[in-house]
C-alpha cells in the first residue's frame, strides 16, 4: 500500500501579513512542489520484492524482500571488476552474498539486463542480448510469470500470489551456491531428481563453483553429511542415530537445532533457529572449511560459531585403516585393539597413513568375543548390513553367524536403542567423540 502524507489546511491573517498576495501565491506553490518531491521520494524509496513483465532489471537497480532482509541484484565480488546476479543481505556491511547466478559466466561490464522471457522462464542478457543466464523451466506459461525475492532469501519465479512453495516453477533454494540458509533443504528429491547440495566458490574474487561439495551422502542409507574435494571424500559426520549424526562434536546450542527428513518423496538435512531473532547461515569456503556464522545485532559482526572439520580427527580416514582417532592423545592415532601397525617405521614418524593390520588373523571356530567402544564415531559404511528392527543382541547373533564381520553398532541410539549395523572388512574412519555419547561399537 502506498503511503500517504496529509496536508492539513492552511490560513493566513491578511491584515497582519505584509507579503503581497503575489509572493503568498509564489510560496504556496513552492510549498506543494516540495511536499510533491517528498512524496515522489517515500514511494521511490519503499521496497520493490517483484519483477513483472515488461519490467527490466538493470545494473544499479535491486529488488528488495518485503520486510529490507535481502537484496537481488548485481555485484562484484572482491577485487573483482566482473559483474555477477545475486542476492546478499540488504545493508549489511560488508555486503554477505549467499546466492550467485551466473558463476560460471561473468559479465565484463555493467550491460546485463534481468526479465522474464517470452517463454516464462527468468533470463539474464549481456548487451549483445545474449542469454548469459536461465532458469530453464519447461513447459510453463508466460501469462502472469512475475519473479519476486522473500524474505527468507528465496528467489522463486511464479504464476500465482498465493505463496504456497509447491507452485513455485523455480527457486533459488533448489540450486545452492556456497551458503546454507534457513529454510533450505540440503539432499536429494527423487521425485524431481533434484541433488541439493553447496559448492564452494573458486576464490573470494571468483563465485564459480570450486572444487569442494557438501551434502546428505547420496549413498546412503544409513545417511551422512559428508564434504568432499572433488572426488576425494574429505569430512564425514557419521550416520544419522536418531539423535544426531553419529560423529559430530558440536555442543548443544541455543541457536539452532539439526532435523533430518526422511519419507518416501526425499531425503534432506536442514537447521532450524531457535527463534525467529536468530540470523545463522553455513558457508562452504574456498579453502573447503564448512563454517557457521551468527549475526550478533549489538557489534553488527557475524561471529564464527562452527567449523567442519574441525580438528585433524575430523578428516577423513586421518588414521588409516582399523585404528581410532583420539584428539586428546599426545599421538592421535592408535591401533584399535587386536591390531597392530601396518607399518612401524610410519607409525613412529606419525604417518598414520597405512593404518592397522590383526596381530593375529580371526579364527571364528574358536568363538571370539566382541570389545565395546563407548562414545565413539561409527565406521564408513561402504560395506555395511542394516536392518532397523533388531535389537542389539539380535545384531551381535547376526554379526556371528558370518566370520566377514567386524563390528556391529545400534543403528538409532534414542531409548534403550534399535536397529542393527553391521561392517565387513577394514574399519575406517573412527574417531573417540569429545562429547558424551550414546553411540558405542562393538568390534570383533
Amino acid at each position: 500500500m502506498a503511503r500517504q502524507i496529509h496536508i492539513d489546511s492552511y490560513e493566513c491573517d491578511m491584515s497582519r501579513s505584509t507579503i503581497s498576495r503575489g509572493s503568498r501565491a509564489a510560496a504556496f506553490v513552492g510549498f506543494c512542489y516540495s511536499i510533491f518531491l517528498i512524496i515522489c521520494l517515500i514511494e521511490i524509496s519503499q521496497a520493490i520484492d517483484m519483477l513483472t513483465p515488461p519490467g527490466a532489471i538493470t545494473d544499479g537497480m535491486t529488488l528488495v524482500s518485503a520486510r529490507n532482509v535481502f537484496e537481488f541484484g548485481f555485484f562484484s565480488p572482491g577485487s573483482s571488476r566482473n559483474r555477477y546476479l545475486g542476492i546478499w543481505y540488504f545493508q549489511m556491511s560488508p555486503q554477505t552474498i549467499v546466492w550467485v547466478a551466473n558463476g560460471n559466466n561473468p559479465l565484463n561490464d555493467s550491460s546485463g539486463v534481468v526479465s522474464i522471457a517470452k517463454d516464462g522462464n527468468f533470463i539474464l542478457q549481456d548487451q549483445t542480448e545474449r542469454i548469459v543466464w536461465s532458469t530453464g523451466a519447461e513447459n510453463i506459461s508466460s501469462n502472469g510469470t512475475f519473479l519476486q525475492l522473500l524474505d527468507s532469501g528465496n528467489l522463486v519465479l511464479r504464476n500465482d500470489k498465493g505463496g504456497n512453495a509447491g507452485d513455485y516453477i523455480w527457486q533459488s533454494f533448489d540450486h545452492f551456491s556456497n551458503t546454507w540458509l534457513t529454510g533450505m533443504e540440503l539432499g536429494k528429491d527423487p521425485s524431481s531428481g533434484l541433488f541439493r547440495r553447496m559448492t564452494s566458490w573458486t576464490s573470494a574474487d571468483d563465485p564459480a563453483p570450486g572444487q569442494y561439495s557438501c551434502s546428505v551422502n547420496p549413498r546412503g542409507p544409513p545417511l551422512e553429511f559428508v564434504l568432499w574435494e572433488e572426488d576425494s571424500l574429505q569430512y564425514r559426520s557419521g550416520p544419522w542415530n536418531g539423535v544426531g549424526f553419529s560423529g559430530l562434536n558440536f555442543e548443544p546450542n541455543n541457536v539452532f537445532d539439526l532435523k533430518l527428513v526422511v519419507n518416501a518423496e526425499e531425503t534432506y538435512y536442514e537447521y532450524v533457529p531457535e527463534t525467529k531473532l536468530v540470523t545463522t547461515r553455513s558457508v562452504l569456503n574456498y579453502s573447503g572449511i564448512m563454517q557457521r556464522y551468527v549475526w550478533n545485532a549489538t557489534s553488527l559482526k557475524w561471529l564464527l560459531v562452527g567449523n567442519l572439520p574441525n580438528d585433524p580427527c575430523d578428516n577423513y580416514g586421518h588414521c588409516g585403516a582399523n585404528s581410532i582417532c583420539t584428539i586428546s592423545d599426545p599421538t592421535i592415532c592408535s591401533c584399535l585393539t587386536g591390531f597392530i601397525p601396518k607399518s612401524q617405521q610410519g607409525w613412529e614418524i606419525h604417518d598414520w597413513t597405512g593404518g592397522c593390520v590383526r596381530k593375529h588373523p580371526l579364527n571364528c571356530s574358536k568363538g571370539e568375543g566382541f570389545l565395546e567402544l563407548k562414545g565413539v564415531k561409527v565406521p564408513d559404511h561402504w560395506l555395511i548390513w542394516i536392518n532397523t528392527g533388531m535389537s542389539l543382541k539380535e545384531c551381535q547373533a547376526e554379526c556371528l553367524k558370518n566370520c566377514s564381520c567386524t563390528a556391529y553398532a545400534n543403528s538409532n541410539v534414542s531409548g534403550q536403542g534399535i536397529g542393527c549395523l553391521i561392517w565387513h572388512g577394514d574399519l575406517i574412519d573412527v574417531r573417540q567423540l569429545v562429547r558424551p555419547s550414546a553411540q558405542n561399537l562393538y568390534i570383533r
